[in-house]
């Protein structure tokens, strides 16, 4: 999940009309939304930007959609994506599943039920909170983490992160014992996934250790070639 309030959502849609409706219709409903007029421009905002979701047309020009979604998911394991078609061949469904389809939409459809779709598939990817829930406060072991106020809290003591260091536990936080894939935080925090910000963030998940040392129990791990895990209770 990107670390501003709304949802960002990557829109690839050909259709200049249905385009502008998914659109606007998604921002009025407090997504953050990219329209993207083709595949091409699609996967140049996806290495643009951060996304918690994808909605992705199967039939556009220069790359359609499972192109784009093969893509993606080279990149990320875990972004939810679901796909509109014009079309109901079981083929389709069947790739669209193969190349890493979290649902699938068929045109026409109502507003109401795709806006539905997406946030069922979001609570399920844990993108979006549950009503009620509170994002910004977390239990890692025997420390109290508050993302608002920056402070990792042991017993008595209390640290004041930097604003990489709690940027980096927060995303942390939320794989907690899942896998945060190392150019996701990259992306996120440091705005690209090259060679320098990645030894940068190496630095950073050395100090996250040593704030986490005091409990034995808490582990943060590499997994080689793809990310870190935050192994806790």
């Amino acid at each position: 999940m990107s670390t501003n309030t709304k949802i960002s959502i990557l829109l690839c849609e050909d259709d200049p009309n249905l385009g502008r409706l998914l659109s606007d219709f998604l921002n009025v409903k407090g997504f953050d939304t990219v329209w993207a007029k083709d595949g091409v421009e699609g996967l140049k905002e996806f290495h643009r930007h951060t996304f918690d979701f994808a909605l992705l047309d199967v039939m556009m020009p220069r790359k359609d959609g499972f192109q784009v979604a093969e893509e993606i998911r080279r990149e990320s394991k875990h972004l939810p994506i679901l796909f509109l078609t014009a079309r109901s061949a079981k083929e389709d469904t069947l790739e669209g599943f193969k190349v890493g389809a979290d649902d699938y939409m068929t045109k026409p459809f109502s507003m109401d039920e795709l806006l539905m779709r997406i946030q069922a598939i979001l609570r399920r990817s844990a993108a979006l909170p549950e009503e009620g829930e509170d994002v910004s406060q977390f239990t890692i072991g025997e420390y109290a983490f508050d993302y608002n106020t920056q402070t990792l809290v042991h017993g008595s003591e209390e640290k004041r992160l930097t604003t990489k260091e709690n940027e980096l536990l927060y995303l942390l936080a939320k794989h907690k014992n899942g896998l945060l894939e190392r150019p996701h935080a990259l992306r996120t925090i440091w705005g690209d996934a090259n060679y320098f910000n990645g030894r940068s963030m190496d630095v950073y998940i050395a100090k996250l250790r040593k704030h986490l040392a005091e409990d034995p129990s808490i582990e943060i791990m590499n997994v080689h070639g793809k990310g870190f895990k935050l192994i806790a209770s």
